[in-house]
């Protein structure tokens, strides 16, 4: 009987000092299992996140502003939903999590630079990038001979090329006043819309001036990779002054395409693509081999699978150039390993129901900016003789 009290004091003496910890792991279980019964974002599909409370909260809060522009709290509603560290509101307000992804996936899905280049985030406006230009020597030595000192490496620092990218879309009041009209749709189909636009002309076609710099917009050169100057893209000829050479029977008009592949190094070849419009495309589908008389197009045999040059898959972007005399329709090479394109911050939104009414403006803004970090991995094709 004195075994028995005895066990059963400690048990009790366990249960009183342990009592904090065994509540705090019984909330633990309950958020998990509350987790689990959150609905997830609209957006479906793999590109689906879980919606906290806080970015419910904001969710909610930003619709208010949307419809009525009733703002209040909706900036720390920001902060506690993690979407801004506290900015100015006259800079905007930034859109909830569930519109900003919507936004993203337009842009990684219309946009073939982003589907083939690397894309970073970043938090400051002063990132930047080092990247070793050459220089470093290196060599064989015995066991027990003395390492000699290698040269000093030649850094190069890269800095984005940054611009503000904007978008103005509008609805009616009365739109917005009829709680069927989902709003949240709305912004994010105008929005990213405007946005795949106009940042898909400045990737291949910027300069640089308050916003990216495209690819085509780098210095170019003929010379080797050995010898050209840091930053500058070589090109290959196409070897005809405004367009590409003439078939025979010892030379095919997609010879300088063959050139243009070998002269990507072999570490760049592997996950290389080809980058051109659909006109350039359906003028090079056509050419075939100067020996075997064969297609150097073949199209992809399973749904999804690419179409393939020369074995390589192929990008079409409008924004490239049609072949013509000193364009530059054809990029070849490792995207990803050659070119960056950065976002700083996400989309913010200003709301304008003054200029036109009765209609309300939603003025949106996002920061991005692109940097050329390897001008080894990719080439292009000029047209020249």
């Amino acid at each position: 009987m004195a075994i028995f009290e005895e066990v059963k004091g400690l048990v009790e003496d366990f249960g009183v000092r342990h009592k904090a910890d065994i509540s705090a792991l019984t909330a633990r279980i309950d958020e998990f299992e509350a987790k689990g019964n959150r609905p997830l974002a609209p957006s479906g599909g793999p590109d689906s996140a879980e919606i906290t409370a806080a970015e419910k909260d904001h969710q909610t809060a930003f619709q208010a502003f949307a419809r009525k522009g009733i703002d209040n709290g909706l900036q720390a509603l920001e902060i506690q939903a993690s979407m801004t560290t506290g900015s100015d509101p006259d800079g905007g307000y930034a859109v909830p999590i569930v519109i900003e992804k919507e936004i993203e996936k337009m842009l990684r899905n219309e946009s073939p630079m982003r589907s083939i280049c690397k894309v970073i985030t970043v938090g400051t406006p002063n990132y930047h990038k080092l990247v070793n230009k050459g220089g470093t020597t290196s060599g064989w030595v015995g066991e027990t001979q003395e390492r000699p000192e290698t040269s000093t490496p030649q850094l190069g620092k890269l800095t984005p090329y940054w611009g503000e990218i904007y978008a103005n879309p509008a609805a009616s009041q009365q739109s917005l006043d009829d709680l069927g009209f989902d709003v949240e749709s709305f912004l994010a189909e105008s929005i990213g819309d405007e946005f795949t636009e106009q940042e898909g002309a400045a990737l291949i076609n910027g300069d640089g001036i308050l916003k990216p710099k495209g690819l085509l917009s780098f210095p170019t050169d003929t010379a080797g990779d050995k010898t050209r100057a840091f930053g500058t893209l070589q090109y290959i000829k196409t070897g005809a002054a405004a367009a590409f050479l003439a078939a025979s029977a010892t030379v095919s008009p997609a010879d300088c395409l063959t050139d243009l592949v070998y002269s990507v190094r072999r570490p760049y070849r592997k996950g290389a693509v080809w980058l051109m419009n659909s006109n350039t495309l359906a003028t090079v589908s056509k050419f075939k081999d100067a020996v075997n008389g064969l297609p150097i197009w073949q199209r992809g045999l399973a749904e999804g699978q690419p179409s393939t040059l020369l074995g390589y898959p192929i990008e079409e972007d409008e924004n490239m150039p049609d072949i013509g005399a000193g364009a530059f329709p054809i990029a070849f090479g490792n995207f990803k390993r050659a070119f960056v394109i950065v976002d700083r911050t996400q989309t913010r939104i200003l709301r304008d129901p003054f200029t036109a009414k009765p209609n309300v403006h939603f003025y949106a803004t996002r920061r991005v900016g692109s940097f050329l970090q390897n001008h080894q991995a990719v080439k292009l094709l000029k047209v020249s003789a």
